[in-house]
């Protein structure tokens, strides 16, 4: 299989892609397609009609978008458990993560990825207010109703974490407002084996997106 993605600096529908593969324990090549570059349309376009990252090609089969991504990992390799095994986590996660790919705009438009900028405020958003306590809440929930499972939003590490992984990085990015519960929550989730090996990545890249360098 060949997952294309973008510059692993700014793309955060690329990194929850990604880090779903890495966790599917499935062998891939990663194809990495710079944002914001004249060739950058015409390249995706080859493999995907949407023209975007990520996509993930599999023989004449192609796959796009983040969470039918990550769905289709999951049929082929339940052994990676990318979902919670039991049937109400599942649900629930597969809830928490629609819920974020649906909405969210405030949140995602003001504070975009950007893995290579230095921790530190950036002007609130009155508007984006909502969507950051919505996303504390369902950490908050998560966490306390598997708590005594392990680090992560349903205990092991699973495709919701993947999902909430660049929201993590934007909080600790923009310095947003988080309790104790979530903060500890980022914590497990940047120190995650496979969060460290994207963000080496990330730290070795030479790409600038103007858009995504707010200051």
């Amino acid at each position: 299989m060949r997952l294309v993605i973008g510059n692993k600096t700014y793309s955060s529908w690329s990194l929850r892609a990604w880090a779903a593969a890495k966790l599917s324990g499935l062998a891939f090549e990663e194809v990495l397609v710079p944002l914001d570059t004249p060739e950058f349309a015409n390249r995706v376009r080859e493999v995907s009609p949407a023209a975007r990252v990520p996509v993930l090609v599999d023989g004449d089969l192609a796959v796009w978008d983040s969470l039918a991504i990550i769905e289709y990992l999951a049929e082929l390799a339940p052994a990676g458990r990318l979902w919670p095994q039991d049937r109400a986590a599942r649900a629930r996660a597969r809830s928490i993560c629609a819920e974020f790919h649906s909405g969210f705009p405030d949140l995602r438009g003001h504070y975009p990825m950007n893995l290579r900028r230095r921790p530190s405020p950036h002007p609130r958003s009155p508007d984006a207010a909502r969507d950051i306590a919505r996303v504390c809440e369902i950490w908050r929930e998560c966490r306390a109703a598997h708590a005594g499972e392990g680090d992560f939003l349903f205990g092991a590490f699973s495709a919701a974490d993947c999902f909430f992984a660049p929201v993590v990085s934007r909080f600790l990015t923009y310095l947003l407002p988080m309790g104790e519960v979530e903060r500890a929550y980022a914590e497990a989730v940047m120190a995650h084996p496979i969060l460290v090996e994207w963000r080496e990545g990330a730290a070795n890249e030479t790409w600038v997106v103007d858009a995504d360098e707010v200051d």
